[in-house]
């Protein structure tokens, strides 16, 4: 009987590591030096050839596209599942889906985990950075970036430019506003990754600065941000439509979760009652917004006018109906999906989808 090849995780046992971290090692990414001498010498011990995840993929298609996505609970997420699955059930591939919970040591497992089972096309919404998907990509992996780029957590400076339009450049009703508030429009060049890798984004800073300037036109001033996980696009195009009196006692940022979204939206509520409006950076933001404002006997827009990114079934449903910035969700799984079907031989490109401001019921005028 022929011996059981070893695999990834052996290794990553028998080394006393992640699989993260082998994964790093054997694809040349960055880890100590002791630690990759000792990984090292674990897989020859145990005659693991990092072949499986080099050669071989160049060398061979075993065919289905990983999809990486932070929270499957999350809808606008399940929206750009959905997008993913259309396209790949059309091309006849198969999806292996994984869910990261927007850590990105769990993330670089489950991209160690593709590739050792040969999956060679990758769609990932990113929570690591360089050291989880540069690895990647030297393995020969062929990856394409959906809602976000890499190593964006919050807080820390956009990795690349902000897009403006499809074609990257600010579009006319955008650049207009920009112009209107006196802020250059941005240069006319598409968000690039230092890595080359495409990705597949909504143009978060037209829909912001949409978002802000209705909220001035109805007399806000005093306009807050709560913020999470891959928005630092967004409150970087939120400080750039309030101009350098923003207030960052008004920015406010939560982890991933609903226990974390609702701490961060009742503490902005308790510690600045003199706030009129609030920008939720997403649904799961918008939502902990909305019950911590009906805990805290808050009334929407009386009391507090609220927009939120993202456009779920349930905004419509609230009392009074949320106002949104929609993004296209399945239309982002769906080009992404295309994108790394299409990449071979192809110049890699970065597509920037439109967002739209859908006024509801829950702002109103400052009282």
């Amino acid at each position: 009987m022929e011996a059981k090849r070893a695999t990834i995780k052996d290794v990553a046992e028998a080394a006393g590591v992640g699989v993260a971290t082998v994964s790093r090692v054997l694809s040349g990414g960055s880890a100590s030096p002791a630690t990759r001498e000792r990984v090292l010498a674990v897989a020859a011990q145990l005659d693991y050839r990092p072949s499986a995840l080099g050669r071989n993929l160049r060398q061979r298609r075993t065919g289905g596209i990983g999809l990486l996505v932070p929270d499957l609970t999350d809808t606008f997420f399940g929206q750009l599942a959905e997008g993913v699955l259309a396209c790949a059930r059309s091309a006849g591939e198969p999806v292996v889906l994984g869910s990261t919970g927007d850590d990105p040591e769990q993330e670089a497992e489950l991209v160690g985990m593709l590739l050792e089972q040969s999956v060679d096309r990758v769609i990932a919404v990113p929570s690591g950075g360089a050291d989880t998907w540069g690895p990647a990509a030297r393995a020969g992996m062929t990856v394409v970036f959906a809602d976000r780029l890499p190593a964006e957590r919050p807080g820390d400076a956009p990795s690349g430019p902000m897009p403006g339009s499809m074609s990257g450049s600010a579009s006319g009703s955008t650049a207009d506003l920009m112009l209107l508030d006196g802020v250059p429009p941005p240069p006319p060049s598409p968000p690039v990754l230092p890595t080359g890798v495409p990705a597949v984004l909504a143009d978060d800073r037209a829909g912001i600065r949409t978002a802000v300037r209705y909220l001035r036109g109805l007399g806000h001033r005093r306009i807050a941000f709560l913020g999470g996980p891959g928005h630092d696009r967004r409150v970087a195009a939120f400080r750039e439509a309030i101009g350098p009196a923003v207030d960052e006692d008004l920015v406010v940022f939560a982890t991933g979760s609903r226990d974390s979204a609702y701490a961060a939206a009742s503490g902005l509520f308790q510690s600045r009652p003199d706030l009129t409006a609030v920008l939720a950076g997403g649904n799961v933001l918008g939502e902990a917004a909305v019950l911590a404002a009906r805990e805290l006997d808050l009334r929407v827009p009386r009391d507090v006018s609220l927009v939120m990114y993202d456009d779920v079934p349930w905004a419509e449903l609230c009392s009074p109906p949320l106002t949104v910035i929609a993004q296209p969700g399945r239309d982002i799984g769906y080009r992404a999906c295309e994108l790394v079907l299409r990449a071979s031989g192809r110049r890699p490109r970065t597509v920037v989808l439109p967002t739209e401001l859908i006024v509801r019921g829950s702002c109103g005028p400052l009282r």
